[in-house]
């Protein structure tokens, strides 16, 4: 029998019941959305259920949602079942206030430069990270440049001619 979204999800919400928030299948691949702090449990069972077997972390990023109160902040895993070549979506959403996630380097190594990346731009805190510290951005930066708070470009530039680029 082959790997379905069905089966994920039933066996999902099985082991962890309403701690699993809501399941979609946009374009046919399955997004499961997790309360925050279950990410490591779910991605855990994922991971070391012989059935289920989502042993490759293709991506993970972050998203801000600045109008969604107390969960602005999105981390979002690409997992892969490189055996039946199923690919699905967890999603954990935090407060822009305690922006905390619990880390993934224990089950994948390529969680350590992702989770680095996604801290770098967004300022999510990965709990337990052996080295959670800026890598493309200065270490001086007070902010996280992929948060939607800040204005596309400096309003008070005075260097550059509006009628040339097209205003």
């Amino acid at each position: 029998m082959s790997l379905s979204n069905e089966i994920i999800i039933e066996k999902l919400r099985s082991q962890f019941g309403d701690q699993i928030l809501s399941a979609e299948e946009p374009y046919g691949m399955l997004s499961v959305t997790v309360k925050n702090d279950f990410n490591l449990k779910v991605l855990t069972f994922l991971h070391d259920n012989d059935e289920l077997s989502f042993r490759f972390l293709t991506d993970l990023t972050g998203v801000h949602y600045p109008d969604r109160k107390g969960e602005e902040l999105c981390v979002v895993y690409h997992l892969h079942n490189l055996v039946d070549n199923v690919r699905m979506r967890i999603k954990i959403y935090v407060p822009i206030e305690k922006p905390d996630v619990y880390t993934a380097t224990g089950l994948f190594s390529g969680a350590n430069w992702m989770e680095r990346e996604t801290y770098d731009f967004y300022g999510i805190n990965f709990v337990g990270h052996p080295d959670l510290k800026r890598v493309l951005n200065v270490d001086e930066m007070d902010y996280f440049p992929m948060r939607k708070e800040f204005p596309l470009e400096d309003q008070t530039r005075v260097d550059k001619d509006d009628e040339m680029f097209g205003r």
